[in-house]
C-alpha cells in the first residue's frame, strides 16, 4: 500500500484579517480530515511597492481595482496571531504550516515550522531561496508560472546551501484554473526530471483534478478552502467550500486505498467468487460409460470446480469412465 498523501488545507488569506476566522479555518481543516492548514505571512512593507498592480484574477474575483498594498493591507495577519494560531493548531490536532512572503518572515517562522512551503511567486528570488535553503528543513515547492529550467535553478540553489528534502508541487497561477490548462502531465515530467516525490498545488474549481493528481502519484496534495466561497477576498471563489474539502479528503483516501500493491493477484473474495463466475467441462448430453468425448457431447458450464475449459482438448477423445447426465461435471 502506498504511504498517506500529504493533504494540505490552504486557508491563505482567506481569513480576510481576522484571526477568529482563522481559527475557524483551522476547526474546518481538521473536521474535513486535512493533514496541514496552511496560512500566508508576510510583512508589508517587504512584500509589495506602492505601485505593484493587482493581478487580473484579483480584479475579476474582487470586482475592485486597487494597488496590491491597498488590498493586501485589510488581509494579512500579524505576526503575533501566527504565534497563537500555531498554538491553536497543536491544541486542535493539526499540523500548522504557513507560506513566508520576505526575509523577516522566514525568521520569523523558522521556530514554528519544521517543513517550508514556498510560493510560486518566490521561486526566483535568490535570497529568499538561500535563507530557506541554510536552514536545512525541507521544502515543499511550488513551481506555478515556471518554465522547467527556472525549477532546476531554484531546486539547485537550494540544493547548494544545504535545503533538506525538497518535495515539487506542480501548480498552474491563475485563480481559478481553466482545466485546459491544468497539464497535470508536468507533474510527471518534473518527478523524471529531478528524481524527487511531487505533488499538485490546484487552483481548479471542484475535486476531480486533485485526485487524479493522487492516482497519478503526488504524495502532496494542497488546495485552498473557505468557510464561504461568496465572501468578500481574492481567492474564495477559487476555494473549495467545507463540505467539497471534506469529499476532497475522502475521496483520496479511497484513491490510495485504491492503488493497491501492483502485483496482478486475485483477491481472497475473487477467489470465492471464481467457483462461480468461471466455467467447468459439463456433459451436454447424457453420456454412456465408454463413450468418446466429443465436441457434440461436450460443453462448458458453470460452476467453475470442475475441470478447467483450458484443458479442452485434453479432454476430447478420452472415454468417459462412468455414465454422465446432462449438466454433469466431467471427470477424467
Amino acid at each position: 500500500m502506498r504511504e498517506r498523501t500529504l493533504i494540505i488545507a490552504e486557508a491563505g488569506v482567506n481569513h480576510n484579517g481576522s484571526l477568529e476566522l482563522a481559527k475557524k479555518l483551522v476547526d474546518t481543516a481538521k473536521e474535513c480530515g486535512a493533514d496541514v492548514v496552511k496560512f500566508q505571512t508576510a510583512k508589508l512593507s517587504s512584500l509589495v511597492s506602492k505601485s505593484a498592480p493587482m493581478a487580473e484574477y484579483q480584479k475579476n474575483n474582487t470586482g475592485k481595482e486597487e494597488s496590491q498594498k491597498d488590498m493586501l493591507s485589510k488581509l494579512l495577519l500579524p505576526f503575533e496571531d501566527f504565534i497563537e494560531l500555531a498554538e491553536y493548531c497543536r491544541a486542535v490536532g493539526i499540523k500548522f504550516l504557513s507560506t513566508p512572503f520576505d526575509i523577516e518572515s522566514i525568521r520569523f517562522l523558522d521556530p514554528l515550522l519544521d517543513i517550508w512551503k514556498i510560493p510560486s511567486g518566490e521561486i526566483t528570488n535568490y535570497p529568499y531561496l538561500v535563507e530557506i535553503a541554510k536552514t536545512g528543513k525541507d521544502i515543499i515547492l511550488s513551481t506555478g508560472m515556471c518554465t522547467i529550467d527556472e525549477v532546476e535553478s531554484a531546486v539547485k540553489l537550494l540544493h547548494d546551501h544545504d535545503s533538506g528534502k525538497i518535495t515539487i508541487l506542480h501548480c498552474t497561477t491563475n485563480y481559478p484554473t481553466p482545466m485546459e490548462d491544468v497539464n497535470l502531465k508536468a507533474m510527471l515530467t518534473l518527478r523524471d526530471r529531478f528524481g524527487c516525490e511531487v505533488g499538485y498545488s490546484d487552483h481548479t474549481r471542484g475535486i476531480e483534478v486533485p485526485i487524479a493528481a493522487v492516482a497519478l502519484g503526488a504524495t502532496v496534495i494542497e488546495k485552498h478552502f473557505t468557510l464561504d466561497r461568496n465572501m468578500e477576498g481574492p481567492d474564495h471563489k477559487a476555494s473549495l467550500e467545507p463540505d467539497e474539502l471534506a469529499d476532497m479528503v475522502l475521496a483520496i483516501r479511497n484513491i490510495e486505498l485504491a492503488m493497491g500493491t501492483g502485483e496482478k493477484i486475485p483477491t481472497e473474495a475473487e477467489l470465492k467468487n471464481r467457483l462461480v463466475a468461471r466455467k467447468s467441462i459439463v456433459a451436454s448430453k447424457d453420456i454412456k460409460k465408454g463413450e468418446i468425448f466429443t465436441i457434440d457431447n461436450l460443453t462448458t458450464k458453470r460452476p467453475g470446480s470442475g475441470i478447467s475449459p483450458m484443458r479442452w482438448n485434453e479432454v476430447l477423445g478420452q472415454k468417459a469412465k462412468r455414465d454422465f447426465a446432462e449438466d454433469e461435471l466431467i471427470e477424467i
